[in-house]
């Protein structure tokens, strides 16, 4: 048969969540709330570190820099998927598709390797204290941003090269709730063997190499840490625990599911929910509960925004117009 007398594929069905209309009205609900309080949650560290002179701190800086990553990660297809709850048909155009892989791969790539970038912050306060302020310069740290989002911008060029040119004119449904590159790639008219061997050498090279990093240095760290019995080498555990909780959470469902696409499991949903919505609610409360510098300056911008007798003033003029 002509190839020519394929039609090509100009939308993809997203099959999302679930296919219970009557869970429809609960999942909006929840993930609604989930997402508000990840944008306030973000957003709220974003200002802390910025309003607090305190906080003007490499490490501090990066893990402002880390929220404006996570409000990304939940934000390029988080929307589309709670709109979805409310629509019987979850369509998506081509283009919007090509769009979330591009996004996802940019933002997930550069929290990668920002995350290294957190750990050698880390190994350089603990390890060499007396040199910290001397490496991690202010110059420093914005370079390593930088870094992380060039990388994560090659990262996601290259992998979108993998499926651009990729002739669908067949089945297009997709698994999942927003459009995930190894299920994508599944849906083309052409045996992708290949091209899931390209997967495999980009995502699975970034997200193994960036792992294995984070392992040696962490590993280098707690070596150091359990050498040294001090209060400030228990605010350092502190920090770490914190940290090595951020990075399972983050590469373990990234790894599990790009680092093998040849098969798709139930769970793999279940885990692209976990790293585009759970992780980026996760990294706020990990971070603030756990750090009293950060829980201080909270209450320092609450007191500063909010002044004692501000509410019940409010209060009173609302009270007064109502009765007005």
């Amino acid at each position: 048969m002509n190839e020519t007398n394929h039609s090509r594929v100009t939308a993809f069905v997203l099959l999302g969540l679930s296919n219970s209309r009557e869970l429809q009205p609960f999942l909006f609900l929840i993930f609604s709330l989930l997402y508000l309080a990840i944008l306030l949650g973000n957003f709220l560290i974003i200002l802390t570190v910025t309003s607090d002179s305190r906080l003007h701190t490499p490490m501090y800086f990066l893990l402002a820099n880390l929220s404006f990553i996570d409000i990304c990660v939940a934000s390029f297809a988080t929307p589309k998927m709670i709109a979805d709850f409310l629509v019987e048909h979850k369509t998506i155009s081509f283009d919007a598709c090509l769009a979330q892989i591009f996004f996802v791969h940019l933002f997930t790539g550069s929290e990668m390797v920002l995350l290294v970038s957190m750990a050698y912050d880390r190994y350089v306060a603990i390890c060499k204290p007396l040199h910290y302020m001397t490496i991690m310069s202010r110059r420093v740290c914005i370079i390593l941003v930088l870094i992380s989002w060039f990388v994560g911008f090659i990262h996601t060029t290259s992998q979108l090269a993998f499926t651009v040119n990729l002739p669908f004119c067949g089945p297009n449904e997709v698994d999942s709730f927003f459009c995930d590159l190894p299920l994508v790639t599944k849906l083309a008219c052409i045996d992708t063997y290949v091209v899931s061997l390209l997967i495999v050498a980009d995502s699975g090279f970034l997200s193994m190499s960036s792992f294995l990093l984070l392992v040696v240095s962490y590993t280098v760290i707690l070596i150091t840490v359990r050498n040294r019995s001090s209060a400030s080498m228990a605010k350092a555990r502190s920090t770490l625990t914190a940290h090595i909780t951020v990075v399972t959470l983050f590469f373990g469902p990234c790894i599990f599911i790009y680092v093998w696409p040849f098969s798709n499991y139930s769970v793999d949903k279940v885990l692209a929910v976990f790293y585009t919505i759970f992780t980026p609610i996760l990294n706020p409360v990990i971070y603030t509960l756990r750090n009293k510098e950060v829980k201080t300056a909270m209450t320092k911008l609450k007191s500063q925004y909010l002044k004692p007798g501000q509410v019940s003033t409010v209060i009173r003029n609302v009270l007064f117009l109502e009765t007005k």
